[in-house]
């Protein structure tokens, strides 16, 4: 059975849909699983042994250059080749669904006309799954996977699931650290301050190591390695190199973002700070894996960029979560 999953972006998305590719190995072990993805997050996918073929496009070349349509359409015509049973569009976007549907196949999945922002996505398709927008993203991506390859699941089963995220082996970083402090996220009013991440490793008093992703969040990571003993700069690096740091914390703090749920796909206890984003939709909450959310009322069908409540969360309440979760974990 050849299926091929479109999940083109960003990093916290791609780590909700990829929680299914261990059901669909464990129900279906003869099928080749593709997966379509923007080229700037194909490394998050690499190395999964569950993956047959990571299939990059280049989308956002659209945007600057209008003329980049021509090739990004030839390469998924060639794509298409695979001539896919089934190809499941696990983003639910128009762009995602016209992608799909250009890939062929026997049969095109995804979100049904009230399950998706983007409702006219749902034209491409010829089978459609229903599951509120709101819903928690992990549940959402499982069921428009898993759903229309006859997987059957509970809950208990994704909470007890494998580590998905794979870096090569030979890989290592000669710091020590008990902390990862992930600084950075999509958008400003997604970011924690720097001077409250400052508050909370001077609370915790544990060696901290911060990830960074681009110049501002480096400029961050050495404010707080020049203001702090204990933090230290991870070096530049790439996706495997993140996998890696992330593995080899005891516990991974930081806002809603990428980095943050890697911890989640690599079953490393965590903490996640939410303010105009609504925590029970964007992760799973474990016993080690937590949330700390700010008072303002989030709608997820309609995100407030201007509401930078998670500037009001206080350092020691995130540092009393840090404690349960280590005398948890213990």
């Amino acid at each position: 059975m050849k299926i091929c999953i479109v999940k083109l972006s960003a990093m916290g998305d791609i780590i909700h849909a990829m929680v299914a590719l261990e059901f669909i190995k464990k129900n279906i072990p003869n099928a080749m699983v593709d997966w379509v993805v923007e080229a700037g997050f194909r490394g998050i996918l690499e190395n999964n042994p569950n993956i047959d073929n990571i299939l990059p496009l280049n989308l956002k070349s659209i945007k600057s250059d209008k003329s980049k349509i021509i090739s990004q359409y030839k390469l998924v015509k060639e794509y298409a080749k695979n001539n896919y049973d089934i190809v499941i569009d696990a983003q639910g976007l128009i762009k995602s669904a016209i992608v799909s549907k250009l890939l062929g196949g026997n049969k095109t999945v995804g979100f049904d006309k009230e399950s998706t922002r983007e409702g006219l996505a749902s034209l491409f398709y010829n089978e459609t799954i229903n599951i509120k927008y709101e819903a928690n993203a992990i549940d959402r991506n499982m069921a428009v996977i898993c759903k229309p390859l006859g997987i059957e699941y509970k809950k208990e089963d994704i909470l007890n699931k494998h580590s998905f995220l794979f870096f090569p082996q030979d890989k290592n970083i000669d710091i020590d650290f008990k902390i990862v402090l992930v600084v950075g996220a999509s958008r400003e009013n997604k970011v924690y301050p720097k001077e409250k991440f400052l508050e909370l490793v001077e609370i915790l008093k544990e060696k901290t190591l911060v990830v960074w992703g681009n110049d501002e969040e480096h400029k961050v990571a050495l404010y707080l390695s020049e203001n702090s003993s204990y933090v230290s700069v991870a070096p530049k690096g790439n996706l495997d190199s993140l996998k890696m740091v992330i593995s080899k914390a005891t516990i991974v703090i930081g806002g809603d973002t990428g980095p943050t749920h890697i911890a989640w796909g690599l079953n490393i206890p965590s903490i996640t700070i939410f303010g105009n984003t609504p925590e029970y939709r964007n992760t799973y909450i474990t016993p080690i894996n937590q949330v700390i959310k700010s008072d303002s009322k989030v709608n997820p069908l309609k995100l407030d960029y201007t509401d930078f409540s998670i500037k009001e969360i206080k350092p020691e309440d995130i540092a009393n979560i840090y404690k349960i979760i280590c005398s948890t974990k213990i």
